[in-house]
Order: C-alpha cells, then sequence, then structure tokens
C-alpha cells in the first residue's frame, strides 16, 4: 500500500529546553514559597523577552583601544541610542505586554497602566525611550563635571520601570559584544561602559574580584572590590559588611551615601551567577538593609 505524503502526520517537535535562569527559578520558588509572586512575575517578563531576543541583531559598536579610552575619561557610554538595533514593532509589543504582567502581579497601578498602554501606541514612544535611555548617561557626565549635552525632560517613574524591563532585550544583545571584548578591562568607571545604567548587583569571582552587573542590560566589569560604586567612597571603615548564614551573598553598605549592593559569592558556588534568579532569592536582605537604614 501507499502513503500519500500529504497524508503522514508532522514529526512531533521536541520541547524547548528550559534556560538555566527558568530552571533555577523553578527551583527557588519550590524551596522559598513566600517568593512565588515574584518568581512567577520574572517568569512571564523572561518569557517576553526570549521572544524578541531571537529576532534582535547584533550592534555595530567602535571598540578600539582609543575608543574605550575616550569614553572611559569622558564617563559616557560606549552605546548611543541611535546605534540600538530597535524595532519598533517589538519595542511597542514588550512595552504593552510588559506593563499587562506589572499590572497583573500589583507591580503597576491602574493608572500608570494606562498611561503606559497609550504610550505603546504612541508616535513619541521612540523619543521617550530615547529619554530615558540617555539620561544616565547625561547624569554621570555632569556627575564627574562636565557639562550635560542638553537638558533631560524627566519621565515617570511607572514608564521608567516598563521601559527599563521592554529595552532589555535589545540592550542585552548589545552586551553581547562587550562582554567578551579585551577592551571592556579599560573601563575604570562605576557606572555601566555600554548604556551608563548603574550596577544593580554584583558578584565576587572565583578570583575573589568584584564584577559589577547592569541594571539596565547586564553587562559586567571588574570594579574595586571595597568601593561604594555610587559615591566613590573607598574609606572601608565606612563600608559596612554582611553575609547570608551560608555565605553565598554578600551585602556592601555604604555609610556616605547610605546606598547598598547586593552580591553573589561564586567562589564556592555550584553555578554562575544569574541576575534575575539571584536578585530576588535575596529580597531578604533587600529588607535588611533598608532596616539599617540603607537604599537600594
Amino acid at each position: 500500500m501507499i502513503t500519500c505524503v500529504a497524508d503522514r502526520e508532522p514529526p512531533l517537535r521536541a520541547p524547548r529546553p528550559e534556560s538555566r535562569q527558568i530552571s533555577e527559578l523553578r527551583a527557588l520558588r519550590a524551596r522559598q514559597p513566600e517568593l512565588a509572586e515574584a518568581v512567577d512575575m520574572h517568569l512571564e517578563l523572561l518569557e517576553l523577552e526570549r521572544r524578541v531576543l531571537g529576532r534582535v541583531s547584533l550592534p555595530a559598536l567602535d571598540l578600539s583601544e582609543a575608543s574605550v579610552t575616550r569614553h572611559n575619561i569622558d564617563g559616557r557610554p560606549l552605546l548611543k541610542f541611535e546605534d540600538i538595533p530597535l524595532d519598533l514593532t517589538d519595542l511597542r509589543l514588550m512595552v504593552r505586554q510588559a506593563a499587562d504582567v506589572l499590572r497583573r502581579f500589583g507591580a503597576l497601578d491602574e493608572g500608570d497602566h494606562r498611561d503606559v498602554q497609550a504610550l505603546g501606541r504612541d508616535l513619541k514612544l521612540l523619543a521617550v525611550a530615547a529619554t530615558w535611555y540617555r539620561s544616565a548617561a547625561e547624569r554621570h557626565v555632569a556627575g564627574i563635571g562636565r557639562p550635560a549635552t542638553g537638558s533631560v525632560t524627566p519621565i515617570s517613574e511607572a514608564i521608567a520601570q516598563v521601559l527599563a524591563q521592554a529595552m532589555r532585550p535589545f540592550l542585552s544583545r548589545c552586551a553581547e559584544v562587550l562582554q567578551q571584548h579585551p577592551s571592556l578591562s579599560a573601563w575604570t568607571q562605576s557606572h555601566c561602559a555600554l548604556c551608563g545604567g548603574e550596577p544593580d548587583f554584583a558578584v565576587i569571582t572565583p578570583a575573589a574580584e568584584r564584577h559589577l552587573i547592569c541594571g539596565r542590560c547586564t553587562l559586567r566589569w571588574k570594579f574595586e572590590p571595597l568601593t561604594c560604586p555610587f559615591c566613590r567612597n573607598s574609606d572601608r571603615t565606612r563600608i559596612t559588611s554582611f553575609a547570608t548564614p551560608d555565605g553565598q551573598y554578600r551585602v556592601y553598605a555604604c555609610d556616605v551615601c547610605h546606598r547598598y549592593l547586593k552580591a553573589y559569592d561564586a567562589r564556592r558556588a555550584t553555578r554562575p551567577v544569574l541576575p534575575v534568579v539571584d536578585t530576588i532569592a535575596t529580597l531578604p536582605l533587600d529588607a535588611a538593609a533598608m532596616q539599617r537604614g540603607y537604599t537600594g
């Protein structure tokens, strides 16, 4: 008997393997049920990011030693907004869907959700995204005594929160280009070499170096172990450090600017740092730091 090709059932596709971050988040939820809501929210945000990330192209960056040195001296990030490989359709999708996730988990109120949804359909979305992106660079340039290139119109905290999620796949793709490039070792600023963002986590490497992790693009770069990345205080007597009982996580808190930064200690760890996972796992450390009068 001859079977027609058209009658054959298509082969079943193998299920997509879970990323390390996803599997570790699920394990974290099982170990610490009190963190389930935060875990579930970030599982949805990571899925949104995954859908877009595969379509984002790599940027063209000038990573010559001269270029990196010049940007380091000026305190300016290497990636201009115009060079981010943005797709407006994908950006609109990320803005609206990220806002939906944040609203569903109570991280965005109803009024802010309406404003963000309207922005996601507005022609000025790119202009607002550019303002959000450039504000970090302008703040750091002004902070080291150089004039900013123009006034920056402030945007609301809610819109900034959503844009941080919506821009993540585009910025993290750009970070891939710089992360492995040897020129990154020349960067000595406490803000991100790529996008100008502040660190929101750190990792202590097996070599006992501290690498800061950008809260916007996830780029990592070496920085002094006991210098505050927010005010540059390097007086060790004015740096407070405390850790979880197992020593897996640490907090570095500055007694000058009263800000703190959490870190993952990879020296005896069984896995690499996973910023999304480790940020959620250390939520109790945030509470402990705030009780001592520090802010994130």
